[in-house]
């Protein structure tokens, strides 16, 4: 989260503030969800996700290669080029 977030040049009040909590604790709350130690709600994560402009499992990725993953697979622009991906994935999985 703290990733994509940087990324956009965004600071943790902003992110708080976009998914509506208030901007006296958005900072806070935001800080204590990136750090882990609170877990949002499915709702606000969902909330976050979108306003990220990730899929919501990029939110609960441990591994940052994974997280890149999912977002390369999002940026993909058809069906076809994502079944073709997909099969090379599993293949080389079966190596």
């Amino acid at each position: 989260m703290r990733a994509r977030r940087e990324a956009l040049q965004w600071s943790q009040e902003k992110v708080g503030v976009l998914i509506g909590i208030d901007e006296s604790s958005s900072r806070a709350r935001i800080s204590r969800y990136e750090l882990g130690t609170h877990e949002p709600p499915v709702k606000t994560a969902r909330q976050i996700a979108e306003v990220l402009g990730v899929p919501l499992a990029y939110l609960y990725c441990e591994d940052d290669e994974v997280a890149e993953l999912l977002l390369a697979l999002r940026r993909l622009d058809s069906p076809a080029r994502l079944q073709r991906v997909t099969s090379w994935i599993n293949e080389m999985a079966e190596i």
